[in-house]
C-alpha cells in the first residue's frame, strides 16, 4: 500500500512545490518510489493551474531537482487517501486543522521544520514570493534539511506497516 504524502503552503507555487521536489527526490534516493507518493498543493486556489514560480523552478533546477508542477488547492477530501499533511509554516498548519474532518485527520499535520532537529522553536519556512532570490535559495536550505528527518519518520512508518 502507498504512504502518501503532501505539502502544503499559501498557493503552490513556492514553498511546497519545493518541498515535494526535494522530498521526491530523497524518497528516489532511498529506493522507496514503489512505495511513497509525494505531492504539494496551496490553502487557497489563486495560482491553480500555473507552474510553479520561476524563481523556484530555477532553484530547484538549479540544484539538480524536478521542476514540472501544477498548483492546486488542497480539499478537505484529501485527509482520507493522505498519510501525512506537511505544513510549510503556523498560519497553514491552522488552516488544515481547521479543514481536517476528523481528529484522525488532524493528527496527519505536522510541520516541515519539526523533522529538523536543528531548527529549534523556528519551524516556519519564510514565504518567499515577495522577496529575492536568496530567499528561494533559503527556502531549499531549510527543506532539505528537514527532508532527511522527514525521510527517517517515513521509513519507520513503513517498516511498521511491514511487520
Amino acid at each position: 500500500m502507498t504512504y502518501r504524502v503532501c505539502f502544503v503552503c499559501t498557493g503552490n507555487i513556492c514553498r511546497s512545490p519545493m518541498a515535494e521536489s526535494v522530498f521526491r527526490a530523497r524518497v528516489a534516493e532511498a529506493g522507496l518510489a514503489d512505495l511513497v507518493a509525494v505531492d504539494s498543493a496551496g490553502t487557497g486556489g489563486w495560482h491553480e493551474g500555473e507552474p510553479a514560480d520561476p524563481r523556484t523552478i530555477s532553484v530547484l533546477e538549479e540544484n539538480g531537482y524536478d521542476s514540472e508542477h501544477t498548483a492546486r488547492q488542497f480539499l478537505p477530501s484529501w485527509f482520507a487517501r493522505l498519510d501525512l499533511v506537511i505544513a510549510l509554516d503556523a498560519g497553514h498548519l491552522r488552516a488544515l486543522r481547521r479543514l481536517a474532518p476528523t481528529e484522525e485527520d488532524a493528527r496527519k499535520i505536522r510541520l516541515l521544520r519539526s523533522f529538523d532537529p536543528a531548527a529549534g522553536d523556528d519551524l516556519d519556512v519564510p514565504d518567499p514570493y515577495y522577496g529575492g532570490r536568496d530567499g528561494f535559495e533559503e527556502c531549499l536550505e531549510m527543506v532539505e534539511a528537514a527532508s532527511t528527518g522527514l525521510l527517517a519518520a517515513v521509513q519507520e512508518e513503513l517498516e511498521g506497516r511491514a511487520a
